[in-house]
């Protein structure tokens, strides 16, 4: 069974209607949306998995970061598995989520239910700024532009000009403003589940747009942006309502992220955390989203996982020149990113859509 959408990716397929076909992919997230949602009543352990039980704070914290990181990289994977928009900046936009809220939150009295949605109301506005002058150009031209824009930001935070980003020590998430669930360490299933909820509504917003009329464009942009414009349509403005929509969802995910590591860093501003959102998409399966937020569950699994096996010894058994480089998890990212490159291009959906093939044929 493929649980890839059946929307077309071919330039004609522009000026044809949406299919009305249902498609049972959004059903099955629901079932998985559901299976998450009862884990933090789950007392079972998994050993070499996790280091306590499902319902632990630790093993909450590790699943909330990995379900931000799939709403993150199904954000990006509107700009460049539906669109074949290769922004270096999609950084920035998540760095506004973050920073952004948390500024808000310090220096006002907003509650953080009021200070979300001012932000990402400002998110859009400089997605819609940055987007019109970024997409004037196309291909490395626009990926440098992108990149120079998220630079920009980062350079700022580091330096702290204005000394309110707190510079490379970054900013504590101001609590005063946060409700009380979402404060403590016997509180992290609230904010396992506000991550939870970010994840399915980027699913639901993304599936909904990539099977869109504007979405179907976006797919045809992809593969043949000349051929859209013979069409008689203008690709400009359906590429900057795509980079838009995937700017806003990604500081929608920023703004839980601050909730999740209870703090701000500039390290989510740098071209490097861009990289990573890349390496979730490629890792899981560039467009197709249920793909993309696999990647970016597993990516902040390893990425949070492997620091603490390092810490427990488990590798201390193996020869030096081997044992050092598997204490840093982004060799282990590398090397897994590089391996699925060579020999599974679509990722790990693509593996899974096969293993379920091959099933069907037996």
């Amino acid at each position: 069974m493929s649980l890839q959408t059946d929307a077309p990716t071919t330039a004609d397929s522009a000026s044809l209607p949406v299919p009305s076909r249902p498609s049972r992919l959004p059903w099955v997230v629901v079932g998985i949306g559901l299976v998450f949602a009862v884990l933090p009543f789950v007392d079972v352990p998994l050993p070499g998995v996790f280091v306590g039980e499902l319902s632990a704070p630790g093993t909450l914290q590790i699943l909330a970061i990995g379900l931000v990181f799939a709403g993150l990289a199904m954000s990006y994977d509107l700009l460049l598995g539906y669109t074949g928009l290769l922004s270096l900046g999609h950084a920035l936009y998540f760095a506004l989520g973050v920073y952004g809220t948390n500024l808000l939150l310090l220096h006002t009295d907003l509650h953080y239910a009021v200070a979300v949605p001012l932000v990402l109301i400002g998110v859009g506005l400089v997605a819609t700024v940055l987007g019109s002058i970024a997409l004037r150009v196309r291909g490395v031209a626009f990926a440098m532009v992108t990149l120079a824009f998220a630079e920009a930001l980062h350079v700022v935070v580091e330096a702290d000009p204005l000394s309110i980003s707190g510079g490379e020590e970054g900013l504590p998430l101001g609590s005063e403003s946060i409700p009380d669930i979402f404060v403590g360490v016997v509180n992290v299933r609230w904010v396992y589940w506000v991550a939870l909820a970010f994840a399915l509504a980027a699913f639901f917003i993304c599936w909904r747009a990539v099977n869109s009329r504007a979405g179907r464009v976006w797919q045809a942009v992809r593969e043949n942006e000349d051929r859209v414009e013979l069409l008689g349509l203008v690709p400009f403005g359906f590429k900057l309502q795509a980079f838009t929509i995937a700017s806003v969802l990604a500081g929608a995910g920023g703004a839980v992220y601050l909730l999740v590591i209870r703090g701000a860093n500039p390290q989510v501003a740098s071209v490097l955390f861009t990289l990573n959102v890349i390496v979730m998409v490629v890792l899981g399966g560039l467009g197709r989203l249920w793909g993309a937020a696999l990647g970016g569950l597993v990516f902040g699994y390893l990425s949070m996982r492997l620091p603490g096996l390092a810490r427990a010894g488990v590798f201390e058994r193996l020869p030096d020149w081997l044992e050092g480089p598997l204490t840093e998890p982004l060799f282990i990212l590398g090397t897994l990113f590089v391996i699925l490159v060579l020999f599974a291009p679509g990722g790990l959906a693509s593996l899974i859509e096969r293993l379920g093939a091959s099933k069907g044929r037996r």
